[in-house]
């Protein structure tokens, strides 16, 4: 064989090894760099949200409206959902506040205007220290994308390979069997677990937020969280924030007030209206966060309660939504409006 029959012999062996890694990761497109859409890529596992969902924002031409960050919670909010706006859901798991502005100023850049409304869901266990003590990575997906010829190389990935295989039995398949995966308007579905296995879960989150996040010596609310609620709302003047917090299982708010968090918790929400003027509350007892079968784990809420959130923000009330069900906290009485809502001197703690 010449040099030259050789070389064209590697190189076509060579295609037909690239050739259908290549074909197949596009066709699947488990990172979010490509938007195909097929009836093979319809449930996309999460490998990590804060790329693929940078990936999304990057390598889309969609413009929004409005802008919805939070933790994982908050990734079961159907954006679809929220009446009269046009919303992308950029929430990831365990988020931390010092993420905030740097996931709003990039996404404000790749949407090409600023938005119009910003949604903001809070978790409390996110406000101690332990939790937040690491600084903002988040610029380190954004230079990923900027990276030359960085989703080409995806295509190329036999890791992205695998994911692509795995997602494409996920479709095969039509269950979702994973705690969280997304279909391709980046719209999240929980597995539904069976009731021991739901008691089991949220004994368990119970048992950790107790010992891990809430005790004395775990527990230290953060000054910073007040001064990055201040920074987002001066670097965007122009945007109306709706800020909310999340509805945890009444039992784990139990165990909050049982390990003595009630003044921070209070804290917290004083933080948030101080800034904002008010909050739409969640996270106290009522008849959605008193159903341990609206959670999976009695920390991450079905859906379905995602879509009575959406509504309550949108004022689109309706029978399949309790009265309780959220209240507005404003600033001027908080106290009196806490007081009435858990039967508790704030004044007192």
């Amino acid at each position: 064989m010449t040099g030259k029959s050789f070389t064209i012999v590697t190189l076509v062996l060579t295609a037909i090894c690239i050739v259908p890694v290549a074909f197949f990761n596009y066709w699947i497109d488990p990172m979010w760099t490509f938007h195909t859409n097929n009836e093979h890529n319809q449930i996309q596992t999460v490998i990590n949200e804060r790329q693929q969902k940078t990936n999304r924002l990057y390598y889309s031409n969609e413009t929004y409206d409005t802008l919805l960050i939070g933790s994982s919670r908050t990734t079961y909010i159907d954006q679809r959902e929220f009446t009269g706006r046009n919303v992308f859901n950029y929430a990831v798991a365990d988020l931390s506040f010092k993420d905030y502005d740097t996931m709003i100023e990039f996404a404000k850049k790749e949407n090409g205007k600023e938005f119009e409304t910003i949604i903001i869901g809070t978790d409390f266990f996110k406000t101690s220290i332990a939790q937040t003590s690491t600084p903002s990575d988040f610029y380190t997906y954004i230079e990923q994308v900027n990276e030359p010829f960085y989703r080409y190389k995806n295509l190329l990935s036999l890791d992205v390979l695998d994911y692509s295989r795995h997602n494409y039995d996920l479709a095969k398949a039509g269950i979702v069997s994973e705690a969280r995966t997304y279909n391709r308007d980046n719209i999240a579905s929980a597995a539904e677990i069976d009731a021991d296995k739901r008691e089991a879960e949220t004994a368990g989150k119970i048992n950790k937020f107790r010992n891990q996040f809430f005790k004395d010596d775990k527990y230290e609310y953060n000054p910073e969280f007040k001064e990055m609620l201040t920074t987002i709302q001066a670097n965007n003047p122009n945007t109306e924030f709706i800020i909310f917090t999340t509805p945890i299982y009444s039992g784990l708010f139990d165990a909050l007030l049982e390990e003595g968090r009630y003044p921070d918790y209070v804290r917290w929400l004083k933080d948030l209206t101080d800034v904002f003027g008010e909050v739409h509350h969640f996270m106290y007892p009522n008849p959605v966060t008193d159903n341990i079968e609206n959670y999976f784990d009695g920390h991450h809420f079905y859906p379905h309660v995602g879509t009575m959130i959406a509504h309550v923000l949108s004022g689109e009330y309706s029978t399949d939504i309790p009265s309780d069900f959220g209240v507005v906290l404003q600033k001027e009485d908080l106290n009196e409006q806490l007081r009435r809502l858990l039967e508790i001197d704030v004044e007192s703690e």
